[in-house]
């Protein structure tokens, strides 16, 4: 059979600036030979395997070595990453985006605050484009996504919050596309009956959101282009 990988951030760079490999790989084999075969072809995506940096996915969940790889499975390769009633569910879906197209804060405030009358404390981390990284000025800042994964991990991470912290909402949305320098990249929204808990949400989901989303960020500097590792 043909296995279409799907590549981003760094690894698209590495195999050519191409955004997926066709492979020929016999049905029913592991992901452990998929990486061997990768080794063979693009030895340097497979040392970053081997070394996990770069993690192998098949159907949007991170897979193990000996995970089978059947006819039809969706595999990606991830570099390490920089998302009730019918009403409900449409509200649900506006409270976690991935979106190319900027948002206004006060109206997502809105949002949050009309989910429950007992909120009464609100907190927001909003992250947005600066000039400057790691010692290097910085032009612009393009985002990438693994479009369907990334949305199910904010989703986790919005139901994980609701569960864990005492709070009564959270709202997730993360922009991709080219963002200028000083645009909005990112806004989470926790809302609890008091801000202590709302702030303890806040900053867990932000980090969380930084470990476990495949989402990329490519630095445009006048040094040239500049795949970011991790975020801080």
């Amino acid at each position: 059979m043909t296995v279409t990988v799907k590549l981003f951030g760094m690894t698209k760079m590495l195999a050519g600036n191409q955004a997926s490999l066709s492979l020929a790989f016999p049905n029913g084999q592991k992901v452990k030979d998929l990486v061997e075969l990768l080794d063979e072809r693009y030895p340097q995506i497979g040392e970053l395997i081997h070394k996990k940096k770069v993690l192998v996915s098949v159907n949007q969940e991170v897979a193990h070595e000996e995970t089978i790889v059947q006819a039809g499975d969706e595999i990606a390769l991830l570099p390490p990453f920089a998302g009730g009633s019918p009403a409900d569910q449409a509200d649900d879906k506006l409270l976690v985006r991935v979106q190319r197209e900027n948002f206004s804060i006060d109206q997502e405030l809105d949002r949050v605050r009309s989910r429950s009358k007992r909120i009464g404390g609100i907190a927001t981390f909003l992250g947005i484009a600066r000039d400057r990284s790691r010692g290097r000025d910085v032009d612009s800042i393009t985002f990438e996504h693994y479009e369907g994964m990334a949305e199910k991990k904010l989703r986790e991470i919005r139901e994980r919050a609701l569960n864990d912290f005492d709070i009564l909402e959270l709202l997730i949305i993360h922009r991709y596309g080219e963002i200028s320098i000083g645009e909005n990249i990112v806004l989470i929204i926790a809302g609890a009956e008091h801000r202590a808990d709302a702030f303890r949400a806040c900053k867990w989901a932000i980090d969380e959101l930084k470990q476990i989303t495949p989402i990329w960020k490519l630095e445009h500097t006048p040094e040239g282009e500049v795949w970011v590792e991790e975020h801080p």
